[in-house]
């Protein structure tokens, strides 16, 4: 399997390819969809992350800001003010990469500074397009998200994710970032409404391989988990890690999850069992 290097701040990098990167989700909201106000505390944050580390997570995304459906809008002093001090304590125990989930372009330049190494942008550049030249200038790794929301889509989901992800590439080029701090996710679950949409992207999932770029996958505890399974949201692990080995098989690199252990294991069978048929000879 081909390994890339992901370019991010501060110097640093991760080698994409040959082995699952978990990136542990780390929610400082009161009302995000299944565990906020678990972690608004600034401390109670700081030890979720360092058990995500101790479980295997290679990076933290760290968000200020719901963004499940009908989430209610904050001022970016409010977001910094959630993100950066949670952000400054991680950096400075240097125990994991940090990445900052926010679209505004003000708040990406603030944690990169704080000490973040990738900023991840659910708008895809599209809201703030600002954040592509913060990413130039500081080196951030970029994780570009397809959504379909406050638009028309087009009907066919593989065609509207490739019309949305070029427009959002054709911004961050015009920005000046480099294809290597480029990381794209499918968006799962942003204005996919239904179990069966979200279902259809899986099953076509290593059609975005053609884009070019590394692909994460954002499966964790999502509703179409729940429309498959009937269980709540903070029962969704086993089926998140079952929808984790599934994309991971049809190319996934980064698997941004709640809950980590499960998942590494789970990908960790998945990369045995991509390295053993990789070793095998033709016909086997």
């Amino acid at each position: 399997m081909t390994t890339r290097r992901w370019q991010l701040a501060h110097g640093r990098h991760l080698d994409l390819g040959p082995k699952a990167v978990v990136v542990g989700i780390l929610n400082v909201t009161p009302d995000s969809f299944s565990d906020g106000g678990l972690f608004i505390a600034a401390d109670k944050a700081i030890a979720q992350a360092r058990r995500m580390v101790k479980e295997g997570a290679a990076v933290i995304d760290v968000g200020g800001e719901s963004t499940r459906p009908g989430f209610a809008p904050i001022s970016a002093e409010e977001e910094q003010a959630r993100v950066l001090p949670v952000i400054e304590a991680l950096a400075g125990s240097g125990e994991a990469l940090i990445s900052v989930d926010t679209y505004r372009e003000d708040t990406a330049r603030r944690a990169v500074a704080a000490g973040a190494h990738i900023v991840n942008d659910v708008w895809g550049l599209q809201r703030e397009p600002g954040i592509a030249r913060v990413a130039a200038e500081t080196g951030a790794g970029l994780i570009i998200m397809h959504t379909g929301r406050e638009r028309q889509k087009l009907p066919d989901a593989i065609e509207d994710q490739f019309l949305f992800l070029r427009k959002s590439l054709e911004i961050a080029r015009a920005g000046g970032v480099a294809d290597g701090q480029i990381v794209l996710d499918p968006g799962f679950g942003f204005a996919k409404e239904t179990t069966e949409e979200n279902l259809d992207l899986m099953a076509r999932f290593s059609e975005l391989v053609a884009l070019g770029f590394p692909l994460m996958a954002g499966t964790s505890r999502k509703r179409f988990i729940g429309g498959v399974t009937g269980r709540e949201p903070a029962e969704r692990a086993a089926g998140t890690a079952a929808t984790s080995v599934i994309l991971r098989l049809k190319g996934a690199d980064l698997f941004r999850v709640h809950d980590v252990a499960i998942n590494v294991d789970a990908l960790a069978v998945a990369d045995a069992m991509l390295a053993r048929e990789n070793d095998l000879p033709p016909g086997r």
